[in-house]
């Protein structure tokens, strides 16, 4: 009889909140587009970089950041499946929750590239300059 009011409570080991909502699961058409968007989203900017396709390198790290975003907003969408219908609005919380860590992640990552740059010993780059002119 346990069993039986286990069950009826909706805590059966079929139904544990995984979301069963129609269309919370991706076709092979939703996963095939989302790996397509995936694959040109990381080839453009590759191709800008190795082609050095803007003259300035600020312009190159705004384009692949943009890039980047759009392409986390693909993973949410197309691999995550995550909209404001299902789960009651959680997965907006979680949507939001992402994109604030996306970009503390960004602009640190930025933030510390450039402070590394600008802090480099100003002999690193000629010692092979120097090497060269002693033998």
């Amino acid at each position: 009889m346990s069993a039986h009011n286990h069950d009826h409570h909706g805590h059966g080991h079929d139904d544990h909140g995984h979301g069963h909502e129609a269309g919370a699961h991706g076709s092979l058409k939703d996963y095939a587009i989302g790996f397509m968007l995936s694959v040109i989203l990381t080839a453009i900017p590759f191709y800008l970089v190795m082609t050095k396709a803007f003259d300035k390198s600020s312009t190159t790290a705004a384009v692949i950041l943009a890039f980047a975003a759009v392409q986390v907003v693909v993973h949410m969408v197309y691999f995550l499946h995550m909209n404001g219908k299902i789960e009651g609005g959680w997965s907006l919380l979680a949507t939001m929750f992402t994109l604030v860590l996306l970009v503390i992640v960004l602009a640190g990552s930025i933030w510390v590239m450039y402070h590394m740059n600008v802090n480099m010993m100003p002999s690193m780059g000629t010692d092979v300059h120097n090497m060269r002119d002693m033998q």
